[in-house]
């Protein structure tokens, strides 16, 4: 990997109803996870999984979002070629499309359709984890806390996401914290979902996702380092199947945490399909959010957010793109041995 602290990405998939009229959350229960694994890998199987850091770390030190001189200045980002590319990308796809990434090393930042408002789907359990740790510090959770917590983020498994929801207070406890960490277009929806809670159909938009990774990375909100650390090491901690979504838009040796969510709309049977996550290399620290809706199926929701990932990373990176990978990987293995020692 590269020189940065170590991450792993996440991702979502299964078949559990949400809103009777609206929709159905793809993530797992408690008791059909391994059968749901399969399902993810068959679901995954068309989109392009990006590189991560390393998925045998014992521990993940602290992501700080770095002010440090790069080597070489980064491009201008010009708003209008990047959306020109992403319209055509996006042309004949269907449905509507929002992201935003911020370069958080030097505050570049690019928004394409910046005022739509889309379901958070399962992105909404980082804001749950996040909420909770503003209540109870991790080290003073309880082992039940903790263990639902490993569930919500790794398996993106709903029933823990349910518990701890109840734990932070429902939607008016997300919203609150909502607030705390600065989100403008986050409310939380009140209510039961079927056989769920209403989390996932929480509208958001993608400049309050990176607004929320934000305040993870770079320390500048309520959460201190130790309990960022960990919703850090959850987000990086995630099973394999789990892993599409902005991770595809890293290098070989990025490390990236993410969450990703989708959900499938009852009322029109269409997906919404969410990747929200954080990619550190090549000298910068990006924060990246891509939320689709109205897609056919899972797979072109995935293939959408994976695509529009790319290009806009693409632009950040310029005609260097990727860099020396292999100078990378080597200086983050000499990075993480260190830090493991």
């Amino acid at each position: 990997m590269a020189r940065r602290g170590s991450l792993r990405p996440k991702a979502v998939l299964g078949a559990a109803a949400l809103l009777a009229p609206m929709l159905v959350c793809g993530c797992s229960g408690d008791a059909g996870r391994r059968a749901e694994a399969a399902g993810n890998r068959a679901a995954s199987a068309p989109a392009s999984p990006g590189p991560t850091g390393p998925h045998g770390a014992r521990s993940a030190p602290a992501y700080e979002a770095r002010g440090e001189q790069v080597a070489e200045a980064p491009p201008a980002i010009v708003a209008e070629d990047v959306t020109r590319t992403l319209d055509r990308f996006l042309a004949g796809r269907g449905g509507r499309v929002t992201a935003m990434v911020r370069d958080l090393a030097t505050g570049r930042t690019y928004r394409y359709h910046p005022k739509l408002r889309l379901d958070t789907a399962s992105t909404a359990k980082m804001d749950i984890l996040m909420a909770l740790l503003l209540k109870t510090p991790w080290k003073k959770l309880s082992a039940e806390a903790r263990a639902d917590a490993e569930l919500m983020i790794k398996y993106s498994d709903n029933k823990a996401a349910d518990r701890l929801w109840l734990r932070i207070g429902g939607p008016e406890g997300l919203t609150r914290a909502g607030r705390r960490f600065g989100l403008k277009h986050t409310t939380a929806v009140g209510g039961r979902c079927v056989d769920l809670y209403c989390w996932g159909i929480t509208e958001t938009s993608a400049e309050d996702r990176v607004r929320l990774l934000t305040r993870l990375a770079a320390g500048k909100g309520p959460l201190p380092r130790a309990d960022r650390d960990q919703v850090i090491r959850l987000m990086t901690g995630v099973i394999p199947e789990q892993k599409w979504g902005v991770s595809a838009a890293a290098c070989d040796g990025d490390v990236v945490a993410l969450k990703n969510g989708w959900l499938r709309h009852v009322s029109n049977r269409r997906w919404a399909v969410a990747s929200v996550g954080l990619i550190r290399g090549d000298g910068q620290d990006y924060a990246v959010a891509v939320l689709t809706e109205d897609g056919a199926t899972l797979e072109e929701g995935i293939a959408k957010v994976q695509g529009v990932a790319r290009r806009i990373m693409a632009a950040f990176r310029g005609e260097r793109g990727c860099g020396d990978t292999a100078a990378k990987l080597a200086e983050g293995q000499i990075l993480l041995r260190a830090t493991l020692e």
